[in-house]
């Protein structure tokens, strides 16, 4: 039976939208080829690879061809390929390749699929070591007579942008969440010494904080305040650790950061590692446990690998127990053998000279 005609009719229901959107996921790399002429006779189809970088949460890397990847072009040309370095299927992508001119006049050899129409649409990696490029990127014997070429260095700009897709729904309101303060505060209360009740003399100099705080950062501190079975006294004295050093810790306990004033400079090979201010920041978090301002020395004192500085940094590494830094150490000593052998050997030399001289 059907209806009254004068019945209710059901309420209408807005409508609802929403529309896809699709857009790349952009990154880029350099990657300098430095010794292009040593390079050299490595053989067709043999390349060099860049150090893996991210974009779009995928893995790329640069393939240099010194001799040419194609064996009818009979070395005449070099090639470059970028690389999808970790597993994915069907992966697309916009890429660009370009070699740096370095004379400074900006004229660059580009190959790009950006700003431009494309046909057939993005590129499609299939699987982990898919690559896109180009066999005759650039003829050598030119090359080798260009401005591209500057000291046997080469210097090659990759940009990948990887394709995504999402549902963009429309939203009506939304609240604005300020990134965390807490540090601020916690810096706030360490500045003005407000409430303090332990008083740190380093060296002779003074440094008001609260034992609370530090106990809940730290394991050694809840030990030594909180955990105490006699009284604690309101100073506590420390004579082996610099006031600069102390002070660094102190703001790192209360705010997680470093103090961007101070000096954390990377090791060279002109300055023992173990003077250097990350250096003694290193030892302090490994006494009073603090795992994560561990890591930020490591990581910096990471950047200051190399040949003439490994031995002295694994040495800091197994000292303090910086077990990624001395993991990073070890494999850099690996990969450098030859190097590190013969830098060990000039040293005992040196020490031989030395001891020959004053006996």
């Amino acid at each position: 039976m059907n209806p009254p005609a004068n019945s209710s009719a059901s309420p209408l229901v807005s409508p609802t939208s929403s529309q896809s959107l699709t857009k790349t996921v952009n990154g880029s790399h350099r990657f300098t080829i430095q010794g292009y002429s040593l390079a050299k006779g490595m053989g067709v189809g043999k390349h060099i690879a860049s150090e893996n970088f991210t974009v779009g949460g995928y893995q790329w890397a640069i393939y240099f061809y010194p001799d040419g990847k194609n064996p009818e072009d009979n070395s005449a040309y070099v090639s470059v390929f970028i690389a999808l370095a970790s597993e994915g299927t069907d992966v697309r992508a916009l890429f660009e390749l370009k070699l740096l001119d370095q004379s400074g006049r900006g004229k660059h050899k580009v190959h790009s699929h950006f700003d431009r129409s494309l046909e057939g649409g993005p590129y499609t990696l299939k699987y982990r070591g898919s690559m896109w490029g180009y066999k005759r990127f650039f003829r050598r014997a030119m090359l080798e007579t260009s401005e591209f070429l500057k000291d046997d260095c080469l210097k090659i700009n990759c940009t990948v942008g990887v394709v995504v897709s999402e549902i963009d729904c429309p939203r009506l309101h939304s609240i604005q969440v300020p990134e965390s303060d807490i540090g601020a505060h916690f810096g706030f209360l360490l500045e003005k010494e407000e409430g303090s009740d332990v008083t740190f003399n380093v060296s002779g100099e003074k440094f008001h904080a609260h034992k609370l705080v530090l106990a809940a950062r730290s394991p050694v501190f809840e030990s030594e305040f909180l955990n105490a079975m006699e009284e604690d006294s309101d100073e506590v004295i420390i004579s082996d650790m610099e006031p600069t050093v102390f002070q660094a810790l102190l703001h790192f306990i209360y705010k997680d950061t470093l103090d961007e004033d101070e000096e954390l400079s990377i090791p060279s090979a002109f300055c023992s590692p173990s003077e250097m201010p990350v250096a003694k920041l290193l030892a302090a978090a490994d006494r009073y446990n603090l795992p994560r301002l561990k890591l930020i020395c490591e990581s910096i004192l990471c950047k200051g690998i190399s040949v003439d500085s490994v031995a002295r940094i694994l040495a800091l590494a197994e000292q303090h127990h910086a077990m990624d830094l001395k993991s990073i150490c070890l494999k850099f000593a690996a990969e450098n053998l030859l190097s590190c052998a013969q830098m060990v050997l000039s040293i005992l030399k040196r020490t031989a000279h030395l001891c020959s001289q004053s006996s």
